[in-house]
């Protein structure tokens, strides 16, 4: 299949090209009207698929859950927003909720699914602070222990790629060693931590920080704590929630100035919630939560932010044209940067022949007109 646009993302800049592909991979780039093009999209940008490492769930259903054909629906349908890979995030709960959620996992995984593609499984928490949990259920919180964490990841089949967790309550730093040792991803959060305790982290294994602004100390001039470490640690990533409720657009506009295009990551953050209709009953963790005129999730009768129903199409648009970000840093924050964070950047995250066929067509308004999951059309 060749398609074509005057306007294809290429290392940096939109250029006027045609994209071939087979099998579910980029086998050529040419430049615009070399071949005869099975779809010409005109003036409409193509980018690099969407990415989201930090997502509950959306269309009802939740990765907690532990229900295959939900997880299934969620993937098959997520592409609607120009997401084609994704991390299917747990939330805190008790032994016997997190071990069914990781087996579902494994096995949709397994058994097969269509569209975007589950990179494995981002675990957020047992092992978080009890101050800044958030909406994490407090019941649930545990003692962060390498015998309790092997045991989820048995469950997972090696599936947990990344975990959120909070550094000072980790003895010694033994999971976060371990975690990389065997690969995942130790992104800090739900945490008190001081800067020299997360420094500690980042000396002893952890590359990355969890929606930055939220569940952490926040930013004083003499205790900087975790966002006053994401902001002095370039090459430490942080996750950013952009809908411009998490955190003001002038914070959003601090973050990536600070972090620079490599090391930004936009995510969701998003619940059972997202693609749903207005009002209903939700619950994360077991707690019921509801949903503002404003799209964030608040523990019902409190003012506590329990989550997001953003669109990340919707989110790139935030951050372009209300944050005022630049587009490529923009762009980089849901595509290359978590690639490169999990390390998936040898096939996804750029438009570059040999790599994965995700691709997304957008309109100027930010509206996704076609979402391509390795070559094949889901919308």
């Amino acid at each position: 299949m060749i398609i074509q646009s005057k306007r294809v993302w290429i290392a940096g800049q939109f250029l006027a090209m045609q994209i071939e592909m087979q099998n579910g991979k980029i086998t050529d780039i040419l430049p615009y009207g070399t071949k005869a093009a099975d779809i010409d999209y005109g003036d409409k940008r193509i980018v690099p698929g969407f990415i989201d490492v930090h997502t509950h769930g959306a269309y009802g259903f939740d990765t907690n859950d532990a229900e295959p054909e939900g997880l299934r629906d969620w993937m098959k349908r997520i592409p609607e927003e120009g997401v084609t890979a994704i991390l299917p995030t747990t939330v805190t709960q008790m032994p016997d909720v997190l071990t069914a959620a990781l087996k579902n996992v494994a096995t949709v995984v397994n058994e097969g699914y269509e569209g975007a593609e589950i990179l494995g499984v981002h675990f957020e928490g047992p092992y978080l602070d009890m101050e800044y949990k958030g909406a994490q259920p407090p019941e649930a919180i545990a003692k962060a222990t390498v015998e309790q964490f092997k045991m989820y990841q048995e469950a997972a089949q090696g599936l947990i790629k990344y975990i959120t967790m909070a550094p000072e309550h980790d003895v010694n730093f033994a999971l976060t060693r371990y975690c990389r040792e065997t690969d995942v991803v130790v992104s800090m959060g739900h945490s008190s931590a001081t800067y020299e305790q997360a420094m500690l982290g980042i000396a002893n294994g952890a590359t990355s920080m969890t929606h930055v602004y939220n569940g952490m100390t926040p930013y004083h001039h003499r205790k900087p704590g975790l966002v006053g470490t994401a902001l002095r640690v370039r090459d430490i990533y942080g996750e950013i929630i952009c809908d411009g409720c998490h955190s003001h657009l002038a914070a959003l506009n601090n973050f990536f100035q600070a972090k620079g295009r490599d090391y930004s990551i936009m995510i969701s953050d998003s619940l059972r919630a997202k693609h749903c209709p207005p009002g209903g009953n939700y619950q994360l963790g077991g707690h019921d939560i509801e949903i503002g005129e404003d799209g964030l999730a608040r523990l019902k009768g409190t003012d506590t932010i329990a989550g997001s129903t953003l669109n990340m199409n919707k989110g790139l648009k935030i951050l372009v044209e209300q944050a005022m970000v630049p587009f490529d840093t923009a762009l980089n924050s849901c595509t290359i940067n978590p690639a490169r964070c999990l390390g998936a950047d040898n096939r996804k995250g750029k438009i570059v022949t040999g790599y994965d066929a995700d691709l997304v067509v957008l309109e100027d308004n930010y509206d996704v007109t076609q979402t391509y999951c390795k070559g094949t059309p889901m919308l």
